[in-house]
């Protein structure tokens, strides 16, 4: 955690958290900006109030996007404000710092995940003929972890939880967000970034949002955390002491969480003055 003064540090993650797909809105969302766009068409969205939101949030704080997307991915989104400093990246895998990757720390992950199985066995498993059914592709991000692009309808839970023990055994974790299934070793963590992200910037107090159980680390390090009410936490009813949850669900629910973090950075800025 962290230590008595110094600056607030919001450490945020972006899909189906800050930003949403057109399928992630839920019904009757409000007006909206595209943030993202991908192959000439608009992909992801934040509402018009929550732009505005962030924008003022970032003025208050050091603002830190936190992903599992790659830096190829990530490139493509354009948040409020001037470009982050720092961002955390393929989950924690590269820290970015004004858009560049830290290769010292992107080594040291690499060192860490040595206690793990190897990403080959993790990519041979996930692409065995039995999951043809429900398995529609197949991708290796960064050289750290993979994902599948599944058929939700067709992977049934008894076979979900088979992937997840398998995985479990050899230091994998599995994460199912939307029709991504992630495969990641369990020492590539955001949390770890975002530690090093607070000692680098002296944070006094890190707030942290997030809405999938490759966040859930994330939330138990930070001194203040926020969920939506939808996701994979949701699901499962992932909760810690202090935690705090939105009432709105979908794109709404993300400027929700927005206004919660903006209020408790106000409150830290206010006991500092």
């Amino acid at each position: 955690m962290t230590g008595p003064g110094g600056r607030t540090l919001v450490v945020c993650d972006l899909d189906r958290t800050l930003i949403y797909s057109a399928a992630a809105m839920g019904p009757d969302p409000p007006a909206v900006r595209c943030v993202e766009r991908y192959q000439g068409a608009d992909a992801s969205f934040m509402t018009v109030d929550a732009v505005d939101l962030l924008r003022a949030l970032q003025q208050r704080c050091e603002f830190v996007p936190t992903t599992t997307r790659t830096r190829e991915q990530y490139a493509r989104i354009t948040l409020a404000g001037s470009p982050a400093r720092y961002a955390i990246v393929a989950n924690g895998g590269h820290l970015l710092h004004n858009g560049v990757s830290d290769v010292d720390w992107n080594r040291g992950v690499l060192a860490r995940l040595a206690d793990c199985a190897p990403l080959a066995e993790a990519v041979e498993h996930l692409d065995s003929p039995a999951h043809a059914p429900w398995l529609r592709r197949q991708r290796v991000a960064e050289d750290l972890f993979c994902y599948a692009i599944v058929e939700r309808e067709l992977l049934a839970p008894d076979i979900l939880a088979e992937l997840q023990a398998w995985y479990a055994e050899r230091g994998w974790v599995l994460s199912m967000q939307g029709r991504k299934l992630y495969c990641v070793p369990h020492p590539l963590t955001k949390s770890a970034a975002a530690a090093e992200v607070a000692r680098r910037t002296g944070a006094g107090v890190v707030l942290a949002a997030g809405d999938s159980l490759l966040d859930a680390d994330l939330l138990e390090y930070a001194d203040i955390a926020v969920r939506p009410s939808h996701g994979e936490l949701e699901l499962i009813g992932w909760t810690r002491p202090g935690l705090l949850v939105t009432e709105a669900a979908g794109i709404a629910g993300g400027e929700e969480l927005l206004r919660l973090l903006l209020a408790r950075t106000d409150t830290y800025l206010s006991a500092r003055t």
